[in-house]
């Protein structure tokens, strides 16, 4: 069983790391390619590609250039410890994980990335921007999709058939990550958990920013208690979410929170 998550553009890159356990990324011939291509980019060409402002083009150009393979202690961080967003808000991993949860999230989370393609939490990365959904040319086409082709699958589908349990992905990426993925070459089930929060009129919504947190929410949950199947993944109750089995399917499990007040 494997949880797949998106990274964050929000970085931290100060905190006091809770371990000192890291891995390696498995991709990183990919990434240099990648990196050799973006360094060619000015940082005009970046803030038109990126659809960003030009003082974070330059720190992103910056970035590329200081890019320095092999990624160590010194000039990287763990990624469940860099990524900052609101997904990693909601897991705090920081916080709430001890050594044996960080060696389960090694065998059960993932993390999909455009520079890199698939993190474990641990992996050693370099600050960086770069979104999948990016349309980035290379000889290999035009867009980053195309650049990691089914390397990606390939490695999910290895690590799923190494990891505990039956071979289920939970996709709590979003979707512009998740089309990274082949779902049909996967060969495997896909559990989509959805998250709706009650909005001030009374109706029940997918909210961008809850959803996002609760799906860090759930990536902890899967790590703290060791689930092991689709059918306990029901049992999610963190944050004020409940599971409500008239709205879910098997494979879409909804979840809902009322507000408060």
């Amino acid at each position: 069983m494997l949880a797949l998550l998106s990274p964050a553009k929000t970085l931290d890159l100060t905190s006091r790391l809770p371990t000192r356990k890291h891995t390696e990324p498995r991709l990183l011939d990919e990434s240099r390619g990648l990196i050799d291509i973006l360094t060619t980019r000015t940082p005009d060409d970046l803030a038109s590609l990126m659809g960003i402002s030009d003082d974070l083009a330059h720190l992103t150009a910056q970035r590329y250039r200081d890019f320095d393979p092999p990624n160590t202690s010194r000039n990287a961080r763990p990624a469940v410890l860099m990524f900052d967003g609101d997904v990693y808000q909601g897991m705090a991993a920081r916080d709430r994980f001890g050594e044996r949860d960080f060696t389960e999230a090694g065998k059960t989370l993932r993390i999909l990335s455009g520079l890199y393609g698939l993190l474990r939490p641990l992996d050693l990365i370099q600050p960086y921007r770069l979104e999948m959904g990016v349309p980035l040319r290379t000889e290999r086409g035009r867009s980053l999709y195309e650049w990691w082709g089914a390397r990606i699958t390939d490695l999910v589908r290895a690590d799923l058939a190494a990891s505990p349990g039956p071979e289920v992905v939970v996709n709590l990426a979003s979707h512009e990550y998740f089309q990274a993925v082949d779902a049909d070459a996967l060969g495997a089930r896909i559990v989509s958990p959805r998250f709706e929060d009650q909005d001030s009129r009374g109706h029940y919504r997918v909210i961008s920013f809850s959803a996002k947190r609760a799906r860090g929410e759930m990536a902890a949950w899967l790590v703290l208690n060791r689930v092991r199947s689709a059918k306990a993944i029901t049992r999610f109750d963190v944050a004020g979410y409940r599971y409500v089995p008239e709205l879910s399917s098997p494979d879409v499990p909804v979840f809902r929170r009322p507000r408060r007040g």
